[in-house]
Formats: structure tokens, sequence, C-alpha cells
């Protein structure tokens, strides 16, 4: 079998070869095959090697200065990589100025473009200019540093110009210099101030993911404890959190902060508990030192800017208004979370923010969305140019503030601006690219129309990495006064707006089915309701609400929060924690299951216990209700107090009308009258009257006719031995009536004393035979 194979594998190469040799057109391929039984072809393994001006990779990891004067000195470094498969030799690295762009558009086109295009790519200012690489072998990489004056550049008239980095050299195949690789940047030139600059608005966000679960520790001070502690390292030196309000503090930019996490920090400061990865556990959080420092640094970085309040923990907008709105009570959360903002920011921050601000996810808007933002009183929706897109076909970018009805204003961020940050930042070649794609985009909207002023704003992803706000930042910090004026959020919503820019918001059908497949389902809002109203009833029973209701509170508006998106298991694992701790919580108070009973006689007390296994106190109504109230008659609910950690028992008499089972339940209430907890049942089993209270009652009626008989004789004889003059009925009434007064009894004066019954325990009046449940006696 190996020969056969080996000789079907000889046989098809020398067919394969007489192919390529005789060049017969691949269509007869399939016939011969047929005749020589040739296999298919193998499949290729590896990609094929760039070839042309693509052969080399060419990196610029930085540029400096981004937007130039005419006396500085442009450097330009980077690395050249050779991807092709064959050394490359006499190889040198040049810069090219290319033509000036014509438009946005047209800066989006030359950024996607490779590989080399004669006469768009410009020429190369050679001689001393240039940096010689000599012999680059396949797959090995080389930097370059190019320096050159600017007006060595040769730039005219104001504009974006198309800057390029060539390395030239020949190879093997092709053994003769040419182009094998270039990467494009711009060059924003501002040689004299234009007629009117562009005001931009810079939105710096201070947003993270929920943090803090719903439990506390059992002690006085509420101690929180954390899901875990990432929140440490972007708090600590070099992290994102820090990186944000170290470099935001030196930039003309809008806060825009979600009171969460300035909550979450404050409580940092203090003694928190971070639970176990297996949620079997807590051990002692360790970041109070940095969440002291990062709070006090972001209290001086704020001094003297604008302050957006998000609601509390950012509430998912889209999310509200395409699944929650029709759910009760959903809305309701984002009109507290609009409250609690303001005052989340002036505790911890000291500085009255604006709270009239929505952001939708991504600033993806429709009438929906607009609706649900506004119903909590922000009006000023913060929206994206890729979403209340432009239709009267502008040659210009108009001002961001529109007025879309009822008051209300969107700020449409601009989407090429808002979006220039997004991807991976931490390769310095993409950081520099998109910092000049910025720099050339923002100097191109002044460019369209230098005459009208108009206003921009920049809304960017809502959590960057430390990498993406560096990259921001460096671009702000570039960003020339020549054409642009920084100003904040405030005062964009209040620029005039553009009579001629599209002021209709987009129908629900409009939303994107990319953002729509990130949202929080109807579910999660059902999910909110459920705890929110087992809250409710649990919050009405507390001495102590403060206790519970703030913990769970702000946990179930951090279950509607936009960081959800994506994460949709964590969502959920989120909600099932916060309601099934609640609802652990809420069964700690609960009557004590109880056995069958027995009732000897007409009346007895029947007990019923309350255990509260809280911390604190509770205070409810214990009702008890027979079924059947015609034959078992039971007292009146009664008001139960119980200390935290303790157990009470409420005595409830009753009165029976006939023998026989009834069927009892006892039922906890809330003081405004809704059911709390398990109702327990139970059996009350009514017998007839025992013999020996037969007995005892026969033998005092016996004794009472024989005290009257006893009296009627005395006071005979006595009245015989007076010879008759008193009237013997009168005289037994006077007696009788001095008996009263003495406060005896005359018709009980001559019963024996029975003794008192002993006083009932706790747990029930009198325990009957064992595994015959309880028994009462009266």
């Amino acid at each position: 079998m190996a020969d056969a194979a080996d000789l079907r594998e000889t046989t098809s190469s020398r067919a394969r070869r007489w192919l390529r040799r005789t060049g017969t057109l691949l269509a007869a391929a399939p016939v011969l095959a047929g005749v020589l039984q040739v296999p298919a072809a193998p499949a290729v393994h590896a990609a094929a090697k760039p070839t042309g001006s693509r052969s080399v990779d060419v990196d610029i990891t930085s540029l400096t200065p981004t937007a130039p004067a005419k006396s500085d000195t442009l450097t330009v470094s980077g690395t050249v990589t050779n991807d092709s498969g064959s050394t490359v030799s006499g190889a040198h690295v040049g810069l090219r100025v290319g033509p000036t762009m014509e438009g946005r558009n047209a800066i989006d086109s030359a950024a996607r473009r490779t590989g080399y295009q004669q006469g768009a790519d410009g020429t190369e200012i050679g001689g001393k200019y240039t940096e010689k690489i000599g012999k680059l072998g396949a797959g090995v990489s080389r930097d370059f540093t190019l320096s050159i004056p600017v007006n060595e550049l040769h730039l005219g008239e104001n504009g974006v110009y198309q800057l390029g980095v060539s390395l030239t050299g020949q190879s093997r195949s092709r053994p003769w210099q040419q182009v094998l690789g270039i990467e494009r940047t711009f060059l924003p030139w501002q040689s004299s101030s234009p007629a009117k600059k562009t005001q931009l608005t810079y939105l710096w966000p201070l947003i993270s993911t929920p943090h803090v679960t719903s439990r506390t520790d059992a002690d006085e001070d509420r101690t929180p404890i954390f899901r875990d502690d990432r929140l440490k390292a972007e708090l600590a030196p070099g992290g994102r959190l820090q990186q944000m309000v170290s470099l935001g503090k030196n930039l003309p930019i809008t806060w825009v902060i979600d009171p969460d996490l300035l909550a979450t920090v404050d409580a940092m400061t203090r003694e928190y508990e971070v639970q176990n990865r297996h949620g079997d556990g807590t051990t002692t959080g360790r970041g109070q030192a940095v969440a002291k420092r990062w709070l006090n640094d972001l209290q001086k970085a704020v001094e003297g800017h604008q302050v957006v309040a998000l609601p509390f923990s950012d509430p998912d907008i889209a999310s509200l208004a395409h699944h929650g709105k029709n759910v009760p009570g959903a809305l309701s959360h984002l009109r507290d979370a609009t409250e609690l903002a303001s005052t989340t920011v002036q505790t911890v921050l000291g500085v009255k923010p604006r709270t009239d601000f929505a952001w939708p996810a991504d600033g993806a808007v429709d009438s929906s969305i607009v609706d649900v933002a506004t119903s909590a009183g922000a009006h000023n929706v913060i929206a994206r140019s890729d979403s209340l897109r432009e239709t009267g076909n502008l040659s210009y970018t108009p001002t961001a503030a529109r007025q879309i009805g009822g008051g209300n204003t969107a700020v449409v961020a601009d989407a090429r601006l808002s979006t220039a940050f997004n991807g991976d930042m931490s390769k310095a070649d993409n950081s520099t690219l998109a910092i000049q794609r910025f720099l050339a985009q923002s100097q191109m909207i002044n460019l369209q129309s230098p005459d009208r002023q108009r206003s921009i704003v920049v809304a960017p992803q809502r959590i960057p990495t430390t990498s993406q706000a560096q990259a921001m930042a460096a671009a702000l910090e570039g960003l020339s006064g020549e054409w642009s004026q920084l100003m904040n959020l405030g005062e964009a919503a209040k620029a005039k707006p553009d009579p001629n820019a599209t002021q209709r918001v987009p129908s629900t059908r409009a939303y994107p089915g990319s953002l729509r497949r990130q949202e929080l389902p109807t579910q999660a809002f059902k999910d909110v309701d459920t705890t929110q109203s087992t809250l409710n009833r649990f919050e009405k029973i507390l001495t102590a609400k403060y206790r519970v209701v703030t913990p769970f509170g702000n946990a179930i508006r951090r279950e509607m929060s936009t960081s959800w998106r994506g994460d949709a298991r964590g969502a959920t694992h989120f909600r099932d924690g916060v309601k099934g701790y609640l609802n652990g919580l809420t069964k700690k108070v609960r009557i004590i299951p109880k056995t069958d009973m027995t009732l000897s006689g007409r009346s007895a007390t029947i007990p019923v216990t309350v255990q509260n296994n809280l911390v604190q106190g509770v205070r409810l109504r214990l009702v008890l209700e027979s079924q059947q109230g015609n034959r078992l008659a039971v007292s009146e609910p009664q008001v139960v107090n119980v200390e935290g950690g303790h157990s009470q028992s409420v005595k409830f008499g009753t009165t029976a009308n006939a023998n026989g089972p009834v069927w009892v339940s006892a039922q906890l209430v809330t003081p405004d009258g809704q059911p709390y907890g398990l109702k327990r049942s139970f059996e009350v089993n009514v017998t007839e009257i025992t013999s020996t209270v037969i007995l005892v009652i026969a033998g005092g009626v016996l004794l009472l006719v024989l005290a009257g008989i006893r009296i009627y004789l005395q006071r005979k004889r006595t009245a015989t031995a007076n010879g008759g003059d008193e009237d013997p009925q009168e005289n037994g009434a006077d007696e009788a009536t001095d008996a009263e007064s003495d406060g005896s009894d005359p018709a009980t004066a001559l019963v024996p004393e029975q003794p008192s019954d002993p006083a009932p325990d706790t747990g029930s009046q009198s325990a009957g035979a064992s595994g015959a449940g309880e028994k009462v006696d009266h």
C-alpha cells in the first residue's frame, strides 16, 4: 500500500511539473487529473509574503511637534521591518510631503490606503535628511529617526498635509531602487489665524464598573463588602483612574463623573472587606491610602473646571427605553439616581455639578431614548453624529447644539473625533497616527468654513484605558490655539444652533442592532422590580432602616449600569447576588413553626413565637386567624417588637363554641398591612369538658346549696329564740349585704380555695404527651 501511495505521489508531482512547464490552461487540469488520478492540490498553509511597496512594514512611533510652527524642526522616529522573504539592500528611509487634503473624507481615505502610489504620496526630501539602512535581512527590524527643519518642507497655505515615511531599496528579484514600504500620517499646518476659531469641548469621563456589593458586615459601622479589589490598582500610581486625574488636571476639559465611583472610593478610605473569589468569605481591603490620595488629587483637579454628574451608577438609558420603561417602577430609579448624583458629588468633592445632561451609550439616540432621558430632568442629551446624521448635504460640520423640541437640546458630538482613540493605543505607532489624525480632523473642521463660528463636542469612549487616556491628553496638548479654542459642555449646549443642521431624532427602528444586542433584557428590569418590592416590605419592619436601605438601594441602581454592556453573564450574576442576599435577610425574621394543639375547655391562650436573627430590632404585627371563626374565635392582632438576635412569644386568647379540630394560621404583617414572610398553619383540637371539671362544678353547686340551707336554719333558730320579733328574710338580707361589703361572695364563701395554675413558658401553655402536640387546659 505504501508503494502504491508513493507511486501516486510521484505521478502527481510529475504531472504538476509538466503542467507548469507547458503552461497548460488550468481549465484542462481536471481532465488530466482524471486520467492520471492526480489528487487535489494541498491547501496553502502559510500566507503569501508581501511584495512590491508592501514588502517592508514602516511604523511611525513618534512625531514632534504634532502641529509645528515655521521655526520648528520636525522629528519623526519609527521602525522598519522586512516582511518579505528576501534581503533588502541599499535601503534608506526618507520623508515625503504629499498634497493638502481636500476634506475630512480625504483624510479617511488616505489613512486607509496601503502601498505606495506615485504622485499621491509626494516626492522624497532627499540628501542629508534621509537615513541609510543598508542591508535589511528577511524578518529584521531597524529603528530610524529623521529630523528636518519645517521650512525645508516647503509647506504653502494653511491646511492638512499628507506626510509619508518611506523605505526605498532593492531586492534580489527586483534589483533597482524602488519604494518597498510606506506609512502615511498627517501634518496640520497653520501659519496664520483664521477669521473665527472653532470652539471645542472635550469630555473627560471618570467612570468605572460596579465594585461594591449589597452586603455589609454585621457591625455598627456597616462595613461595605466589595466584589473585588481591582479598583485599588486603578487608583494606584500608574493605574487607569490615577492617570485620568493626573492627565486631566492640566487640560481644558469638562469632567463627566459617575457619582457611584466617588461613593465607592470614599468607602475605600475607611475599613472595607473584599469578597473571596468563591464567595465563601471576605478579606480585609488594603486600598485606604491610594483611595485617600486619589480623592485628594481629584478635588484639586476639578477646581475651576465644570463637573457634569451622570445619574448614580450611570444607568443604561437605552436599555431602560427599549426594555424597562414598561416595567413598574423602572423609570423611578432613574429619577432617584439623578437626585442622588448631585448630593454625592457635593459631599465627596465639595463642588456643585451639572445634572441636566444624559449620555446614552455611544451617543446613539432615538425618540424613546430622548423621552426617557428627559423624563428624569436631563434636558440636554449627549448624542453622536453617526446617530443623529446630517441629511441636508452640508459642506461643513455644524455646531453641536440642536433644538429637538420640548425645550430639550441634543448636544451632537463629532463621531470621527470621538472615536479617534478607540483600539489599542499601547502601541506607539497606533497612538502616534491617532493623535495626528485627530489634529488633522479638528483643523479640517475649521478649514471647511473659517468664517463661520461653530462649536464642536468630543465625547470619547466611556471607560478609556490608560494608553487611550495618554493619547487623548497628548492630542489635546498638541491642539493648536491657532484654529481652536476650548470651552465647557454647558457653554456648548447654549451655543446658537445651526438652522441648516438636522434636528430630527431618529426613530426606534434606526437604533443600531449591534448596540441593541448589548442591552439589558426586560427580565433584568423585572428582577430589579422584584428586588425593590422585597426591599420596600423589608424596610417597613426595621427600626434602623438606613442600615439596609442605603446599601441595597445603591446595589439596585448598579444593576442597571451601562458598564454591564458586553457582560450579560456578569450582570445576571450581580442581580442574582443582590436578590439572594436580600431574601436571606428577610427570612431571618420569622414565625417559629408550631405543632398541632389541643384545647381542653371553652377558653384558653395560644402562644406564637417570633424569631429575629437580624442585628437590629424589628416592629410588626402578628395576626392569628381561625379558619372557622364560628367554632373557635381568637383575639385581635398584636404589635410585636423584637430586638436583634432575640425571640418573643405572643399569647392570643381563644374562645371555643364547639368541639373538634379547627385550622389556625399565624401571619406576620408589616405596619402598613402587607403580609410578611411565610404563613404558619397548625391544627387546634377543642375537646369535651373533662369529668374532673364536671365534678368540681357539681361539688361547688352542692356546697352552695348546703350553705344556703345552713344560713336559713341558723336564722330561723335565732328568730325563734328572740320570740319572733325579727323577720328572718330581712336579717338574711343584712348579712348578705355585710358579706358583699367585706369583699367576699356569700355564694362561694364555703367553697374550698383552688390552687392557681402555673405561669406558661414561652413555648406553650401546657405540654401534652410526647408526640401528641401541645395541650392547653383552662
